[in-house]
């Protein structure tokens, strides 16, 4: 296992915002060399999950059904239906739509996320750690997931908020940059 404090994230990817009110949908896309039926167990297995996401659930995503979900840093859980999963292509729950489409022997993975408008450079930088160490995962090298606070120590948390950030249009908040300073 591969030391989390060794990790340092690479630049933002392309990465696009849906603004709608005080919730805007964040889309990420990540194309990754593992099949649709690895990565979609990646999404819904809950061993997996507490490898690389930022959450843990009490069961499988992979179902249309209810689970408890635990966002990292939240002590109480959050009773969250599935709404779709139609393996190994679609997948939503909460607030998160996830749709995997084959690439020759790899799969594009693209999730969209409603987010507070204020959060969303945090979330991307947030989420596109979380890919990174979903990577490593599924390539049999797992450094074991690194959200929340956690994800805010690494050295390149400030700059991926500030390239998300520029990507979207968006200044941080006074709230979003005393946190970073403190981080």
């Amino acid at each position: 296992m591969t030391e989390p404090q060794l990790y340092e994230p690479g630049p933002a990817n392309l990465a696009r915002v849906l603004k709608d009110g005080e919730k805007w949908t964040l889309i990420l896309v990540r194309e990754l060399r593992h099949s649709p039926k690895k990565v979609w167990e990646a999404l819904t297995d809950p061993a997996q999950l507490r490898e690389w996401a930022p959450f843990v659930v009490d069961a499988s995503l992979g179902a249309v059904g209810t689970v408890n979900l635990t966002w990292v840093g939240r002590p109480t859980p959050i009773e969250t239906k599935v709404t779709r999963a139609e393996a190994p292509r679609l997948l939503e729950y909460s607030d998160i739509r996830w749709e995997l489409e084959a690439m020759g022997s790899g799969t594009r993975l693209t999730l969209w996320h409603k987010i507070d408008h204020r959060f969303i450079a945090w979330g991307a930088a947030g989420w596109h750690i979380s890919f990174d160490v979903l990577e490593r995962l599924l390539a049999g090298n797992p450094i074991g997931a690194i959200a929340g606070a956690d994800a805010m120590k690494l050295a390149g948390w400030q700059r991926l908020v500030a390239e998300y950030s520029k990507q979207f249009g968006v200044e941080a908040t006074s709230w979003t940059r005393r946190a970073a300073q403190k981080s």
